[in-house]
């Protein structure tokens, strides 16, 4: 079958398939156009008019090469769950899905029941390949979640309330009883960081290279894993907290208060960059969305509030309660509170978020932690009987950049990521609420002089409304004519006085500086010792 051309060419003639193609490819290199053309056919300089044709070519196969990349190389789109009819995606269970998906998928549902040792804190690494665990009752593991294999495992006989990975999966860091320990993937203790003290919360800052902890004293504190210098220790006044969470894309670590405040911390400043009411209770968890301008907190006032980090305004506010909660890579909203799971989902690109699915622990499970999986339709649950993982279809980036993260990075991959990352650490002042001002110029204001013709229109008017001041009428001999025009010709020097001021110093502006300097000449000699002299040079 083949489609011919509305001339009516029989050369001119493609398939239908090739016809679809090129279609497609036309919409692809429309999103990476930038916006229309120029209109070229007006310029009547023709070496203006040949850079700038030279520069829309330029803009248009680099269009063409992206909307290449994105259909060979990323061909893998993300889907949600698609209900039929009345019915509703949150009453979909995890045997339906796992009925209907793969073998390779069925593998990332699993239940491990180690009740003795929860609850349980988790993390993953950026490319989703690692998965670090902390038990309360002092149990640490690192596990391979692609082929399901137990890295190393180790029992450190002390309570363990939070675990984190550091820049890659051979580094994790374990906020234990009194200290906080860095370990290395074999098990091996490398460090013992006691200035932090017994930290409740940790948090790793991934271009920084900063380990951000907080104690509870109520101290917020910085330090650089690469040279191990204490960037900065501030108390945060508020008491203690066990609510924290940094913001990928700009550093920004956000801590929630029993006061209902969340207040915003970089490394470099000993004040909050912000701080929010947030609500009228406890904040008792929040979570960043990837962009980096959405805000999920909920509080004891059983509120989830969603909120607009470029004004700092709500949303959206949704009746619920939740004691964890985590955004994934496309923008589902994971809230737990005691063994019942609910998510988010803004569908529809409204920015309106409604229940998306729900999903139930057995009985007595208390969650500790959910976690989204990078790159997997995963979400991970932490609980006080141990650690379990479901399918949540549409939560993860479906096309991973190898430069970013690879999932399927070999020993030589990984060390020359490690050396990239550490020559393009970024230094703890880039931390900022927007990192967009790096690099620009602050303007400058400019002083406005006023023009000749200004001046003489200022001192005119000026003079006339000292003229036509109105003069009060005294008696006995003292409202003689005389004596009134007296009068109006002081008030017109008064007025004439700040202008002529004001000239004098524009034509010399050394002359005050002069005067100064001579008044000490000026004085007897037994009162210039007390004068103030320049030091000697």
């Amino acid at each position: 079958m083949a489609v011919e051309q509305e001339n009516g060419d029989p050369g001119k003639i493609r398939p239908a398939v090739e016809e679809d193609i090129s279609e497609e490819m036309e919409i692809k290199v429309k999103k990476y156009l930038r916006g229309e053309g120029a209109n070229l056919e007006v310029l009547q300089d023709k070496k203006l008019k040949g850079k700038l044709a030279a520069r829309e070519k330029l803009y248009g196969k680099s269009a063409v090469a992206a909307a290449k990349a994105e259909k060979w190389l990323m061909p893998t789109e993300g889907g949600y769950l698609e209900p039929e009819g009345i019915e509703k995606t949150w009453r979909i269970k995890q045997e339906s899905i796992a009925r209907e998906v793969d073998i390779s998928s069925t593998r990332n549902q699993y239940d491990i029941i180690l009740p003795e040792l929860g609850p349980y804190s988790l993390d993953y690494t950026s490319s989703g390949r690692y998965m670090a665990l902390g038990g309360r009752k002092g149990h640490l593991a690192i596990i391979d979640v692609k082929s399901m294999g137990v890295t190393r495992e180790m029992q450190v006989r002390e309570t363990v309330r939070d675990i984190v990975f550091l820049h890659n999966e051979l580094f994790f860091a374990a906020a234990q009883k009194k200290y906080t320990y860095i370990y290395s993937r074999e098990g091996i203790e490398l460090h013992c960081l006691k200035e932090h003290g017994p930290v409740l919360k940790l948090q790793f800052l991934k271009n920084h290279f900063l380990l951000a902890s907080m104690n509870k004293f109520g101290q917020l504190r910085y330090q650089d894993v690469t040279t191990g210098e204490m960037i900065g220790c501030y108390r945060t006044g508020q008491g203690r907290c066990d609510v924290m969470r940094v913001n990928s894309f700009n550093g920004v670590v956000a801590t929630g208060h029993s006061g209902g405040t969340v207040n915003m911390w970089k490394p470099t400043t000993g004040a909050p960059l912000v701080k929010m009411l947030c609500h009228q209770g406890p904040v008792t968890s929040l979570a960043f969305h990837p962009n980096g301008h959405l805000m999920a907190t909920a509080g004891m006032d059983k509120k989830i509030k969603l909120w607009d980090l470029r004004k700092f305004e709500v949303l959206q506010q949704l009746p619920g309660h939740a004691k964890t909660m985590n955004f994934s890579q496309k923008g589902l909203l994971a809230a737990s509170t005691g063994s019942f799971v609910q998510i988010l989902g803004d569908l529809n690109g409204s920015n309106k978020y409604s229940r998306y699915m729900n999903h139930s622990m057995a009985k007595g499970y208390q969650i500790q932690e959910v976690v989204f999986r990078p790159y997997e339709d995963v979400l991970g649950i932490g609980h006080s009987m141990g650690w379990s993982s479901i399918l949540v279809p549409g939560a993860g980036e479906p096309n991973f950049d190898s430069w970013v993260a690879n999932p399927f990075e070999t020993t030589k991959q990984r060390r020359e990521k490690e050396i990239r990352s550490l020559l393009d650490k970024l230094p703890p002042e880039s931390v900022m609420l927007d990192p967009s001002k790096i690099g620009t110029v602050r303007p400058t204001k400019k002083r406005n002089k006023p023009t000749k013709l200004e001046r003489e229109a200022e001192l005119e008017a000026a003079v006339a409304a000292a003229k036509s001041m109105p003069l009060k009428n005294k008696t006995k001999g003292k409202n003689k004519p005389s004596k009134k025009l007296k009068k109006k010709y002081e008030a017109v020097d008064r007025a004439k006085k700040p202008f002529l001021e004001k000239q004098m110093e524009e034509e010399n502006p050394t002359k005050k500086k002069r005067k100064t300097e001579s008044v000490a000449d000026e004085l007897p000699k037994a009162l210039q010792r007390f004068t103030r002299k320049k030091p000697a040079t």
